[in-house]
């Protein structure tokens, strides 16, 4: 089963962390990102830009709306993901629970992937 883990941390704590901490953090992030990959667990992920890169698009009067930020105010931002394959939710979890920026104030997110209709259709095949 596949599970997308969404890793969230407040910008503003994140740009107040020292260099040495936030280097250390990522160093933690490659060596378990290697070790999913290594296993045949990582399907994929990314890092992403901060919030003020982001275009919102909502719909409006039939009309895309294009919008500068994101979708909304929070205090967590959406920072990044991983894809990974797990036998079950307890797995899942445990890996979540070893990505670095939990200790400096992060939250994962955590959520099967629904199957998609040809992933159901092979599977009966």
């Amino acid at each position: 089963m596949q599970y997308m883990l969404m890793c969230c941390i407040s910008e503003k704590a994140w740009a107040g962390l020292p260099d040495n901490e936030k280097d250390r953090i990522m160093r933690e992030y490659g060596a378990l990102v290697q070790s999913l990959a290594q296993r045949g667990q990582l399907r994929g992920g990314g890092r992403l830009h901060p919030t003020s890169s982001a275009t919102t698009v909502r719909m409006k009067n039939g009309r895309a709306v294009l919008t500068d930020g994101p979708f909304a105010e929070t205090k967590e931002q959406l920072g990044g993901y991983h894809l990974v394959d797990c036998k079950d939710l307890d797995e899942a979890l445990s890996i979540a629970a070893r990505i670095p920026t939990l200790p400096a104030g992060g939250a994962i997110e955590v959520r099967p992937l629904e199957s998609s209709h040809e992933n159901d259709l092979a599977a009966r095949r």
